[in-house]
């Protein structure tokens, strides 16, 4: 097993700021098991069209607002922050069945889009819709309301953008179920 060089055991990060948002508790997640996969489907349809239209506010601390300085020159950002409401236990997982979901195979937790991971830092690509001073706010973002923000990127294509990505079936059968709701 590969080791890391001592000075480089530990790791620190501080947040940038917080998130004020309506969302209160993590997204639902259940199981088949305590409902029925057709009313799960439907409940993930409407809390992803929900979370898409929500719009939130990244309190950034004043003593980060200059490096903002041209943040609004996007329409989107991502903002890499950390799910707080977390139970650390799970922290320790290392399979899942995706969102939660019986029908679809367990998978390891680094191949899927769980919040439950050993370094649980999400990232979000978000609308900007505007700023003022500190405060940025976007449209589309899930993180719970106080949410620590780790760090924010402008977004950009040349930067992220990949041609022509492979998922396999069982995410593009997700993604699928949670688009077209309107």
């Amino acid at each position: 097993m590969e080791s890391l060089p001592d000075n480089q055991l530990e790791m620190m990060l501080h947040p940038v700021g917080v998130v004020k948002s309506d969302i209160k508790t993590p997204e639902l997640k259940a199981n088949a098991n305590d409902i029925e996969l057709q009313t799960q489907k439907e409940q993930l349809r409407e809390n992803h069209q929900a979370i898409k239209n929500n719009i939130c506010e990244l309190v950034i601390f004043p003593k980060f607002e200059s490096l903002l300085d041209g943040i609004e020159d996007f329409s989107h950002i991502l903002v890499l922050y950390w799910p707080h409401l977390i139970d650390p236990e799970r922290r320790n997982l290392q399979k899942v069945h995706p969102m939660g979901r019986k029908d679809m195979p367990i998978k390891g937790i680094f191949s899927t889009c769980s919040p439950a991971r050993p370094n649980p830092i999400l990232v979000s690509a978000v609308e900007l819709v505007d700023r003022n001073r500190n405060i940025l706010r976007v449209k589309g973002f899930e993180a719970v309301d106080n949410s620590p923000v780790v760090d924010i990127k402008p977004y950009s294509t040349s930067y992220y953008r990949v041609d022509d990505p492979i998922v396999p079936e069982w995410m593009a059968q997700i993604h699928s179920e949670t688009q077209n709701l309107e």
